[in-house]
């Protein structure tokens, strides 16, 4: 590992913080406290992060002795070596030393991260004065909240502010609060603080959310007339009974008996509108009570392409619908190739949905599967103007260039010496080289909160330059919508080389390869999925080994996955597979299989055999794989852009034609074509 990349920033930060070179631990009765370090002097090359690197290892596994790591007191890092000593014991944290931390650090990540760790303990000890000390008004965790309300209950400070404080948390909880709540609502009912009222006020939150162990929660303490009724209520949400027949005919009764009526329709559909007729009719259902069930029942069969979905959705009160339902039924008419139906469904969402590249796109299509092309092209040049999946398929209908306006920041060096010198960002940059991304990422969250838009971008840059290439997909565009123009940042370009050669060898698109890459991992090598998929492609190692098999790959077991070279030869090699095997030669199987698996890919392919690509992806029954096989599409297209300075039309790489017409971009701000921008190589190791 380099030991040299991080020389500018730390050398900096040492020399602009002198001081912290001068703190020391505090006393303890297991850490010696050691000799003040020697602030490291500028032009010293050695980083010493694998020193870094040996004590925190001590200090997680109980070794660490600030005396033998007394040449780190001044470290930018000492913080986090401390921070993991007290981690691994907390238990044994004496309240000075916990306290001393705090202080010395406030305002820090480590400060952040370890206070909210010592309130929870410091409660689980009902130190009730050390929680008090530590407490800060922005935490916003229930049970730490809880832990807090304790403390000042145990204090005797429960004036009108606590009160206000313990019955927001019980008002706005629809779930399950935490166990450390129960003792501060046990002291808020006991002041008279947790009246009737609310407790209703909760109960009908709850059955909302179908929640019936928090409505019977909620119940304890009402009269024992209404607690009875209250039971009855979550008893019902849970499963019908028809005691509900005889329920006393208010708002309540009704809307409670919606709420459970839509719960059971989301799982028995069939029988719904018999249930819904039943109780709808003694209770005196309104239209809203009644579309509350009926919209169950409607998402599920067209959700499941249900033979009978189409009545469903058409029994559904249109005030009931909202996006996801209107979008819903435009597939389920998509699916059933019900053109004018479709276009009919398109047509009643609300504006901002409909203005969505998405809907303009296949209201185009639909109005074109018509016979109005007026309107249709109309339509695709609204929508051609966004750089997106549906964008770039209007283009094509056009036979016009695609839409990007590529934004690149001038170079200020003003600018990039204040981030350079940033603590946060210097200390989340070695966390990151010392694999501790949690922590790397801490710092840079603390960072990012307040930079102003042009050191945060420079942050980005500077990130990507280190290999930390994800920074610019989480840190641009949140507040400032422009810097999605910033497409060298958001779509980073590492291992090309080894990307065009194992497509070449595989006899695919390379940008296709890079879209898969950015999809999955956004260029972290190291990265690894719940599902245990792995690096930069996410192989799990089960395929790894089959592949590599397949492909004569040497293969020496999942750690062979983190090898980048490794994961893109076999990544690319699977793809490969995919396309022979299920995908027909047709990436936008391809793509649906690798995200979803083989069964799902072939049902999804027999229910609508012969559809066309774009409505075939738009009626993929899963969200997560409709909205990545789109990605992946539309993220090939920008790579083609950074490599090539072209695209291969999205219409014929849907169609597996690697070597079809090729289009250009522009800009539909400016007057001239956009020119590729040049491939940057990031510094530092290749992760």
């Amino acid at each position: 590992m380099p030991r040299t990349r991080l020389f500018p920033l730390l050398v900096a930060l040492i020399a602009s913080t002198s001081a912290c070179a001068q703190i020391t631990p505090p006393p303890d009765a297991r850490t010696p406290t050691p000799p003040p370090a020697r602030p490291v002097p500028v032009g010293h090359v050695d980083l010493r992060l694998d020193r870094i690197r040996e004590a925190l290892a001590a200090a997680e596994s109980g070794r660490f002795d600030a005396t033998a790591y007394a040449d780190l007191a001044g470290h930018p890092l000492y913080a986090w070596i401390e921070y993991a000593d007290m981690s691994r014991a907390l238990g044994s944290v004496g309240r000075e030393r916990a306290e001393g931390f705090l202080r010395r650090y406030d305002g820090q990540a480590a400060a952040a991260m370890f206070r909210s760790r010592w309130l929870a303990e410091a409660g689980r000890r009902e130190d009730w004065a050390a929680v008090a000390a530590a407490w800060r008004p922005q935490i916003t965790d229930p049970a730490l909240r809880c832990t807090w309300l304790q403390a000042e209950s145990a204090l005797g400070r429960t004036g009108p502010s606590w009160t206000t404080e313990a019955q927001t948390l019980w008002r706005n909880a629809s779930e399950s609060l935490p166990p450390q709540c129960d003792p501060v609502f046990a002291a808020l009912d006991a002041r008279g603080g947790l009246t009737p009222a609310l407790r209703w006020e909760r109960l009908d939150r709850a059955a909302e959310a179908w929640q019936p162990a928090v409505m019977r929660a909620a119940a304890r303490g009402l009269p024992a007339g209404e607690a009875t009724l209250a039971n009855d209520y979550a008893a019902f949400v849970e499963a019908l009974h028809d005691r509900a027949l005889s329920w006393p005919r208010t708002e309540r009764s009704r809307r409670i008996a919606s709420y459970g009526l839509a719960r059971y329709a989301k799982s028995v559909p069939q029988d719904a509108q018999a249930q819904l007729d039943r109780f709808g009719t003694v209770l005196g259902f309104t239209e809203a009570d009644r579309g509350r069930v009926l919209y169950q029942a409607a998402l599920w069969a067209a959700s499941s392409y249900d033979p009978g979905s189409a009545q469903r959705l058409a029994a559904v009160p249109e005030a009931s619908y909202d996006e996801r339902l209107h979008e819903w039924r435009v597939r389920e008419a998509i699916a059933r190739s019900d053109w004018p139906a479709a276009l009919t469904a398109i047509r009643r969402m609300g504006a901002k949905q409909r203005s969505d590249s998405r809907w303009t796109y296949f209201e185009a299509r639909l109005a074109e599967r018509t016979g109005d092309r007026a309107t249709a092209d109309r339509l695709y040049r609204e929508a051609a103007r966004k750089p997106e999946f549906h964008g770039f398929l209007a283009a094509d209908r056009l036979g016009q260039p695609y839409a990007l306006c590529p934004w690149q920041p001038g170079d200020s060096s003003t600018v990039r010496a204040g981030v350079v010198n940033d603590p946060a960002i210097v200390r989340s940059l070695a966390l990151y080289d010392l694999d501790r991304l949690s922590w790397a990422t801490a710092e840079w969250n603390e960072a990012m909160a307040r930079l102003d838009p042009a050191r945060r971008i420079t942050a980005v840059q500077l990130a990507q330059e280190h290999g930390w290439f994800d920074r610019a997909v989480f840190s641009l565009g949140k507040a400032d919508p422009e810097e999605l123009r910033l497409y060298t940042l958001r779509f980073p370009l590492h291992h090309d080389a080894t990307i065009r050669r194992e497509a070449a060898r595989q006899r695919i698109d390379p940008a296709w390869v890079a879209a898969e890459i950015r999809a999955e991992s956004i260029f972290n090598s190291k990265a690894r999925s719940g599902a245990n998929a792995l690096g930069l492609m996410q192989v799990l190692p089960a395929t790894g080994a089959s592949t590599a098999a397949k492909i004569g790959l040497p293969w020496n077991g999942e750690s062979s996955l983190y090898d980048a070279d490794t994961n893109i030869a076999l990544g690319t090699a699977y793809l490969r597979q995919l396309l022979d095997s299920y995908g027909e030669g047709k990436p936008y199987f391809t793509i649906a299989g690798y995200n979803a698996g083989p069964a799902p890919l072939n049902r999804w392919k027999s229910q609508r055999p012969g559809m066309d690509p774009d409505f075939w992806i738009e009626t993929i029954t899963y969200k997560e794989t409709r909205d990545y096989v789109a990605r992946v599409l539309a993220f090939s297209v920008i790579y083609d852009w950074r490599l090539d300075g072209d695209a291969l039309r999205i219409s014929d790489r849907l169609a597996g034609r690697f070597d079809g017409k090729r289009t250009g971009f522009s800009c539909p701000l400016a007057a001239t074509p956009v020119a590729p921008q040049p491939i940057k190589k990031p510094t530092g190791r290749r992760r």
